[in-house]
């Protein structure tokens, strides 16, 4: 059996944060408004590490993902911040 090379730890970081997006996505939306807001704070940390460990394609990809998954409440969240929220 080959040895293979240690799995770094940003990925790993970015593989939990992906399973624990997922757990979220099954909550009920009341639950997923109080689970979300931390995983958004996350989804810009794990994106940075990407960034810097496996250069802009890999940033790019996972900021496309996050951007597609969170696109709603994103929106929101910046029509809060502009003053123009409901």
């Amino acid at each position: 059996m080959p040895d293979l090379p240690p799995v770094s730890p940003v990925a790993i970081a970015a593989c939990l944060w992906v399973l624990a997006a997922t757990v979220t996505a099954m909550l009920p939306m009341r639950l997923q408004r109080i689970v979300g807001l931390p995983l958004i704070a996350g989804a810009i940390a794990v994106i940075w590490l990407l960034w810097r460990d496996f250069g802009p394609l890999a940033g790019g990809v996972a900021l496309a993902a996050v951007l597609s998954m969170f696109r709603r409440p994103l929106m929101a969240l910046a029509r809060y911040v502009m003053g123009r929220g409901r």
